[in-house]
């Protein structure tokens, strides 16, 4: 459907002016298509009444006996204020919610997927004017069949965003004169805080930059051996806009001496293929299992794309119930992955790793390098690891709703390099540690809380999902 409406667009000469058109204009077409699709998904939820699965699922996927009896029946709906505080984009308050089509328990697909279909709405703003609205829709095992379903529509305005420089080379650390005076001893390897504030007059956005994007993207999975492995393809289209404010800029500095493409207002255009492997006993919070995968997105300009580029992303998650006998959910989780940009690619997607599961924003941030600013390290080589320990200490039933709440020290890791490295250099490596407060409400939303810290930084997190 997306790949008709695409070629449609371009056919008619419309694509230029939809996408230029005003903001509320672009949004309703989005929202238009996703209505249509999310009538279609809920009358498909109520059906599949039956016992007997119509293909073999393997057992490995089949969701534990504790999971199981806690999942709800039926459709409901899951949603707290989406408040937080940081110094990049102030204050934040909003709302993020989630509206789950389970079936019944006498569906075939009860036991082996989280949920028939779910609808995710995010609508934030802070009072540092970050704006985000954003759509989503994933149903697997659509109609019954092997093919998944996902559809994400949105548009995000940020004027707070970092840029530190696209290269290996800002793995030296953070350096300023004391008071801007270039006659003073440089300040090497400084904390993030002093460097923020050692940017001052025509220097006080160095590293900031504006972002607005609209983004539609629709994708589909095909399942193979018992639900293990599925095959994707999918389309994405972004109208991008990036700007910078007066005085001096990294950014606007790069761009000019043609260090980085990206600059401006420009169409990028994906399309995505992977190739994926998952054993997860359930896929919003795995206490068993391996997730693995291979995805790769081509943006060429004969797709009408402003740029030719490939991105590839190797990513592989396991997950390990240690003591199964003794506790319910004591899990250690651990994740690698890197991803290798080529071609003229814009700045801002070399920190874009793709994946089948939502896109993953590095190195540095909520995702990935959790003790650096977001953004903090980019190059055309990116590698992170992740080793959590998830405990499970409590779990009750409130008013017909079940909370379960977890503690989770964890550990990252992360490197870049501007080519792909012959041996693995550890000095490009950084690290971050910390701990994490999990709350797990009716199986399938998580609610994560992270403090992490690093030689730089340190920073505090609220977020929906596990990290991986």
């Amino acid at each position: 459907m997306r790949t008709l409406a695409y070629a449609y667009f371009c056919k008619s000469n419309n694509l230029n002016s939809f996408l230029n058109s005003a903001p509320l204009a672009q949004m309703k077409f989005s929202l238009l298509l996703l209505t249509v699709l999310i009538t279609f998904v809920s009358a498909n939820a109520q059906i599949g009444d039956s016992t007997k699965l119509p293909f073999a699922i393997a057992n490995e996927k089949k969701m534990s006996e504790d999971d199981l009896k806690n999942k709800k029946e039926g459709a409901y709906f899951t949603g707290i204020p989406d408040l937080s505080s940081d110094p990049v984009n102030g204050f934040g308050y909003g709302a993020e919610g989630s509206v789950y089509f389970n079936g019944k328990r006498s569906d075939p697909f009860f036991a082996y997927s989280a949920y028939r279909a779910k609808i995710d709405l995010t609508l934030f703003n802070t009072t540092r004017s970050q704006r985000e609205m954003m759509l989503r829709l994933d149903v697997p095992y659509i109609l019954n069949t092997k093919w998944r379903l996902r559809v994400e529509a949105g548009y995000e305005s940020n004027p707070n965003l970092l840029y530190f420089g696209n290269t290996e080379k800002t793995l030296g650390g953070l350096s300023y004169y004391p008071n801007g005076d270039s006659s003073k001893a440089l300040v090497n390897n400084a904390k993030y805080s002093d460097y923020e504030n050692s940017l001052k007059g025509a220097n006080i956005f160095f590293n900031t930059y504006i972002k607005q994007e609209y983004i539609l993207n629709v994708s589909g999975e095909r399942s193979f051996m018992e639900g293990k492995v599925r095959a994707l393809v999918g389309f994405e289209m972004a109208q991008v806009n990036i700007k910078t404010f007066a005085g001096n800029s990294l950014l606007v500095n790069d761009f000019s001496q043609k260090k980085i493409l990206g600059v401006g207002k420009g169409l990028v255009s994906f399309l995505q293929l992977g190739l994926i492997y998952d054993t997860r006993d359930l896929e919003t919070d795995p206490g068993q299992g391996v997730f693995a995968e291979l995805t790769n997105e081509l943006s060429l300009k004969k797709l009408g794309s402003a740029y030719n580029c490939n991105k590839t992303f190797a990513h592989f998650n396991i997950y390990q119930n240690l003591f199964p006998k003794y506790s319910k959910k004591l899990v250690l989780a651990f994740r690698t992955a890197g991803g290798y940009t080529a071609g003229n690619a814009p700045f801002f997607e070399y920190q874009d790793q793709w994946s089948s599961e939502g896109s993953i924003e590095g190195l540095g941030g909520a995702h990935t390098l959790r003790g650096y600013k977001q953004s903090r390290f980019m190059s055309r080589v990116m590698t992170f690891n992740n080793l959590e320990l998830r405990y499970r200490f409590a779990q009750t039933n409130i008013l017909n709703q079940h909370l379960a709440f977890g503690a989770v020290p964890f550990f990252d890791a992360g490197g870049i390099w501007d080519k792909m490295p012959r041996n693995l250099n550890f000095n490009n490596y950084r690290i971050s540690e910390g701990l994490g407060f999990r709350i797990v409400w009716n199986v399938n939303t998580v609610m994560r809380f992270d403090y992490a810290i690093s030689k730089e930084d340190h920073q505090f997190f609220f977020n929906f999902a596990h990290t991986f």
